[in-house]
């Protein structure tokens, strides 16, 4: 099978060749594990750990705007950030509006994004690899920043019509952007990948009462988008989310990612067993304590077991218990969890 046709099967709820394995790493450990194995791009890193994806973005064409001092980048809303990689928001640019100020807020405008050059981009790799496309869409973490995070559980209880007008407004602009690059290059793409953190270590971050109010219209609204153009659809999602599960297979997504087994509710064998015939699960091998700390014979060993559980019956795809393989995980264990999947991930 080709990388496509495994990553389609799996997704079919079918057990293809062998496992698909997914890498979603940190530009800091890309860039270490390639000098490191002395590989000559980045390509011929993939190559080596056996992704079966590629991804392919919109550019950002619209206006620069400038940067408040200490601040290090700024979201299409309008939010400074400064920090540790992506940052934390130096303003909350909606905390105190009316739902009046909040209709007439400088909202983005989805042609900022330039979607030309998707489709060849994608097309460029022949069909081989299945190919993620459209928009990130985190909206539930933009309205976040928007509101400051204790505001907006406030507003849920005190104002949720203004909340609902913020989350429409952010959803617009992202459904907009997604649906331009549909609209231009569906045909080169398999997987509309989308991503918002709704668990903690602990438990969601919602109750599900709140999550089905608030979010789960605006997310179905996205898989709809992603399902009118016949793409499955896959969201990234930290942490522990299970009693969140139902409402998600119930508004059509097809896939979770990245399973992470350390924290609350997300025991492995439970969530196969629960969900497992009806959405496909991505990620589960522990990247917080096994890939960092581990030696490539724990995570060897890890992984197969993690295999045993995850693999059968198809609708799994092997990766870290996180997307972005951090820069202090020992390239050698990455390269020893991926060498057990394609050691221990084959089906009869």
């Amino acid at each position: 099978m080709t990388s496509l046709e495994r990553v389609l099967t799996a997704f079919a709820h079918q057990e293809p060749d062998c496992v698909p394995r997914w890498c979603g790493a940190s530009p800091e450990f890309l860039a270490k594990a390639q000098c490191q194995l002395n590989l000559p791009d980045q390509e011929s890193l993939l190559v080596r750990f056996g992704d079966d994806f590629r991804r392919v973005f919109a550019r950002y064409a619209g206006p620069e705007f400038p940067l408040v001092p200490g601040a290090t980048s700024r979201t299409p809303f309008g939010v400074q950030r400064a920090g540790q990689g992506y940052g934390q928001p130096l303003n909350h640019p909606l905390a105190e509006a009316t739902l009046q100020q909040i209709h007439d807020y400088p909202w983005p405008d989805s042609n900022w994004q330039d979607v030309s050059g998707i489709r060849d981009e994608a097309l460029a790799w022949n069909r081989q690899y299945a190919m993620l496309g459209g928009d990130w869409s985190p909206f539930w973490h933009d309205v976040i920043d928007l509101l400051g995070m204790e505001n907006l559980y406030f507003k849920m209880y005190d104002e949720p019509g203004l909340l609902d007008a913020v989350l429409q407004h952010v959803v617009d602009y992202y459904a907009a952007v997604s649906q331009r690059i549909f609209d231009t290059a569906a045909d080169a793409l398999d997987i509309f990948f989308i991503g918002n953190d709704f668990g903690s270590q602990t438990g969601p971050l919602l109750s599900p009462a709140q999550f089905d109010r608030f979010i789960l219209p605006h997310l179905a609204r996205l898989i709809d988008l992603g399902h009118a153009y016949q793409l499955p659809v896959q969201l990234h999602c930290c942490g522990g989310f299970e009693p969140l599960i139902p409402a998600m297979i119930a508004a059509g997504l097809d896939g979770l990612h990245a399973i992470q087994p350390c924290c609350r509710g997300m025991d492995l064998a439970t969530l196969k067993a629960r969900y497992g015939d009806r959405i496909l699960l991505n990620g589960a091998i522990d990247s917080h304590h096994v890939l960092i700390a581990g030696t490539p014979v724990s995570v060897r060993e890890h992984t197969r077991e993690v295999l045993r559980i995850m693999a059968p019956g198809g609708a799994y795809i092997a990766g870290a218990s996180h997307d972005y393989i951090l820069e202090e995980t020992p390239v050698e264990n990455v390269l020893a969890m991926f060498d057990a999947v394609a050691d221990f991930g084959v089906y009869e």
